[in-house]
């Protein structure tokens, strides 16, 4: 379980302003109340994040089963819902600090951005050699061109 920095910080900002409060006006009872409220700002997203990886955990043997192994040029709009495993190189990660990670992900025919609406079990940093497991989906609700809608990214070798 990780805490995203976002969470972190609102975390801080309350911490201070509650130690503001407290030294400023000398009220020591509102700790009662607003060290466990501050609390709650990282246990919450902690919370969340265990679920989701927790439900993304249990997609992934589905997900092994049915899933085609595809090349990345062979992903069109064609193919929108099917699983696909695609295995490449990570040329960047977006959005790691909120984790919603994005990753470009290319191999020898192309490069496709993967998207995974949790934190992925293993740290994934930009030239790592990865196999994704997900879901053809646009990249927009309605327009856009093919993505991934990853359930799982995990690291492999790079002889493979």
């Amino acid at each position: 379980m990780r805490v995203t920095a976002v969470a972190l910080a609102v975390f801080l900002f309350f911490v201070i302003l509650i130690a503001v409060y407290v030294f400023s006006t000398g009220d020591v009872y509102a700790l009662y109340w607003a060290v466990p409220s501050a609390v709650m700002l990282l246990l919450i997203p902690m919370a969340l994040n265990y679920m989701s990886q927790k439900q993304y955990a249990s997609l992934v043997p589905m997900y092994e089963a049915e899933a085609k192994n595809a090349r990345i040029r062979e992903i069109t709009l064609n193919r929108l819902g099917e699983p696909v495993r695609i295995k490449g190189v990570v040329e960047r990660v977006y959005f790691q600090f909120l984790n919603r990670p994005q990753y470009l992900v290319a191999d020898r025919t192309g490069e496709i951005s993967v998207k995974m609406f949790t934190s992925p079990t293993e740290n994934v940093q930009k030239g790592d050699v990865v196999e994704v497991l997900g879901t053809v989906v646009k990249r927009y609700i309605m327009t856009g061109d093919a993505v991934i809608n990853c359930v799982s990214i995990r690291k492999i070798k790079n002889d493979q």
